[in-house]
């Protein structure tokens, strides 16, 4: 069974194991919670190039300005050398791991390869080298399963999926954009779900 992250709850845990598989233009993922720092760890291990960070987090309620809509604030800091890219997941791994509302990830500014943890620990992968992209994969632990289920597939109106904002020392996600901004994180765009 699946280790979901803390800010998360599925209405059939049951039917949910780690594991990948590559489709045709993307790996899609299920990545047990426990594993997901380590995952991050070997993209950013594998890809030596600058990378960029991207945080995605529900826009507020009282920021949200048409009636009825949900959308997505997404922030980014670009030109992350490893160092960096490894201090982002080594200090605020608690945070974004456990959240349960946030999706982040890594990406390569010349590769264009992408990884990005989403919510209910589907990881979305992205390279015009699949084959290399599953490696990284494989070297966390996490092994193919071509007849991989998602959560987002499980829910129905009756049994929807559950996420909350989870603290860790006092802060959420939602103070990252703040704390990030010495790393030159900045606001990219506003996007509809």
């Amino acid at each position: 069974m699946l280790k979901l992250r803390k800010g998360s709850r599925v209405p059939f845990p049951e039917k949910l194991f780690e594991g990948y598989k590559i489709e045709s233009d993307r790996i899609t993922s299920n990545v047990n919670a426990d594993k997901l720092t380590e995952l991050c760890r070997r993209f950013i291990a594998e890809h030596p190039e600058a990378l960029y960070f991207i945080l995605e987090l529900p826009t507020k309620e009282e920021d949200e300005k048409e009636a009825g809509k949900l959308h997505t604030d997404v922030y980014y800091i670009d030109n992350c050398s490893k160092m960096e890219a490894l201090a982002i997941i080594e200090r605020y791994a608690d945070m974004l791991v456990n959240d349960g509302m946030c999706s982040f990830g890594f990406g390569g500014h010349q590769s264009h390869d992408e990884i990005m943890v989403g919510k209910y620990n589907v990881v979305t992968g992205f390279s015009s080298d699949l084959a290399r992209l599953a490696h990284v994969f494989e070297l966390a632990g996490v092994k193919e399963n071509q007849e991989l289920l998602t959560a987002w597939k499980t829910f129905t109106e009756e049994s929807p999926g559950e996420s909350t904002v989870v603290e860790a020392n006092g802060l959420s996600v939602y103070d990252l954009p703040e704390l990030f901004l010495s790393w030159g994180m900045y606001f990219k765009e506003r996007r509809a779900i």
